[in-house]
């Protein structure tokens, strides 16, 4: 029964948790050697999806098919016999140890007096990679690769099982223009191996450069499958939310007032060097650079985790001392991660999860005051129409959107004056980034200051009113809104100002 050319079929797949159901009769196949791109908001159903099929969860109801026979997928390493293989968006290897050990780790090959077989280990990762044309020596710390490196690491520690059938979730989204390209070469090598992978992005611009097909979800339930060369990016915006959106970055003219933050010469040795900039009331700065240029370590110093060797930061023309982040939400910032799990605790509710920079208005004392900190909580649920069962359901357990969301109204509840935001719309879906940027729009009619930070050009050439460009930890050049390309923006982020 089935097609033999199919090496998964998935047939009206259902799952349900308590008080909502994530897949409503969901079908989905995949061939062998292409790429199938899976779709939809952050909460339509995705990762429900993948996690079936790589044996993470269970399904209470449909049928599976894995190269034509009918399969129960009984957990992760079940489904690694059959051949499936998944690659999250938070990678999972350990970065004190090597490439190799990394990729072959529970599983190192052996001499027959139970010690490891070192030279068996590098030279099976070696030809692992020379099979890619990746040159990545398997004999480095994989604490020392950089963001495009560990995910060749990750991918390949999973081909190196036999697999045939490769689910990658979100592989770019940590990515730059250039490392993406990187990734799609092995992927298109992959392909041309038989290897069937499923793709899920929110990055529409992907989708031709690396799709055969497409499939979206909304709300649970399948909107349709359909060939990449038969679709465009307004065709499957309209498929994922379920009307046009008219606006994908919207941006509101807001009167720019006073100074209210003032870098001056800011050092972190082996980091960022000199950074002059400020920043006003009512002003989206944005700041672009490739990884690596000193984006975030500017934000970790601003806010007081990693310590400045020199230079000056004024507040309101006052000069300050920020030595912890403690300091830094006392003089009125606030600071989005990069890795929302590093601005959230993802085990406790809701409410609790919202007031967390703000303890000192709901404790009396060394005691919470709990209805004080349901009625906050409840108000920026309700202001920024957080999709969550109640206050009490952990955070974990809510879609990645609605988890940015509640890290938004973490630092909105502590009234803070200046905002960084590093990378806000990684991981999340075109309806919510649109949502994103209209918090954004919100903020700075109250006239807080924001400073962005994103690897997204189209995003920060639409929503910043001022672009600072950043390479090998310093500016590199400095555009108002509108004068810049985004050939402009790249040729300083690579060449800084030679």
């Amino acid at each position: 029964m089935g097609d033999t050319s199919f090496l998964l079929r998935a047939v009206e797949i259902y799952k349900r948790f308590p008080g909502v159901i994530a897949l409503d009769r969901v079908d989905f196949d995949l061939k062998r050697g292409e790429v199938h791109v899976l779709l939809g908001e952050n909460g339509a159903g995705k990762s429900t999806l993948m996690k079936i099929f790589s044996g993470t969860l269970l399904k209470d109801g449909g049928r599976l098919y894995i190269q034509d026979q009918e399969v129960e997928i009984e957990g992760p390493y079940h489904a690694r016999d059959l051949g499936v293989g998944m690659v999250y968006q938070e990678l999972s290897l350990i970065s004190s140890l090597s490439v190799a050990e990394n990729m072959y780790l529970g599983r190192l090959p052996q001499r027959v007096t139970g010690t490891v077989n070192w030279p068996k280990l590098y030279n099976e990762a070696r030809n692992l990679f020379k099979d890619f044309n990746v040159d990545i020596n398997p004999r480095k710390k994989v604490g020392t690769l950089g963001m495009v490196e560990r995910q060749l690491v990750e991918i390949a520690k999973t081909l190196s099982m036999n697999i045939q059938i490769l689910l990658l979730d979100e592989p770019t989204s940590a990515l730059s223009e250039d490392e993406r390209g990187r990734l799609f070469d092995i992927i298109r090598q992959l392909r041309q191996k038989g290897v069937g992978i499923v793709y899920v992005s929110h990055r529409l611009d992907e989708v031709p450069k690396i799709g055969d097909r497409i499939t979206v979800l909304r709300d649970g339930k399948g909107i349709g499958t359909l060939p990449v060369a038969d679709t465009d990016e307004n065709t499957l915006i309209t498929m994922m939310v379920g009307r046009e959106l008219k606006e994908q970055f919207p941006k509101e003219k807001v009167e720019i007032g006073r100074e209210i933050l003032g870098i001056h010469n800011v050092t972190v040795k082996g980091k960022i060097k000199n950074i002059t900039l400020n920043l006003h009331e009512g002003e989206i700065l944005g700041i672009s650079g490739l990884m690596g240029a000193g984006r975030t370590e500017f934000a970790r110093a601003l806010f007081g985790i990693d310590r400045i060797d020199s230079g000056q930061i004024l507040i309101d023309g006052k000069p300050v001392n920020i030595s912890s982040p403690w300091d830094a939400i006392e003089l009125g910032l606030g600071y989005l991660t990069e890795d929302r799990r590093d601005g959230l605790v993802p085990r406790l509710p809701v409410s609790a999860n919202i007031t967390l920079a703000s303890l000192q208005h709901v404790r009396n004392f060394a005691f919470l005051r709990h209805r004080t900190e349901r009625s906050l909580a409840d108000k920026y649920v309700n202001e920024l129409s957080i999709h969550t069962s109640d206050l009490n359901q952990q955070v974990e357990f809510l879609s990645g959107g609605n988890q940015q969301k509640v890290a938004f109204a973490k630092w909105m509840c502590s009234h803070s004056r200046i905002m960084i935001f590093d990378e806000p719309t990684r991981g999340i879906d075109v309806g919510s980034k649109t949502e994103v940027f209209k918090l954004m729009n919100n903020l700075v009619k109250r006239k807080v200051g924001i400073i962005m930070i994103s690897s997204e050009l189209p995003e920060i050439m639409a929503i910043a009113d001022r672009i600072i460009v950043m390479c090998r930890g310093s500016i590199s050049a400095e555009f108002e809104n509108g004068q810049a390309s985004q050939e402009d923006i790249l040729r300083y982020a690579v060449m800084g100002g030679d």
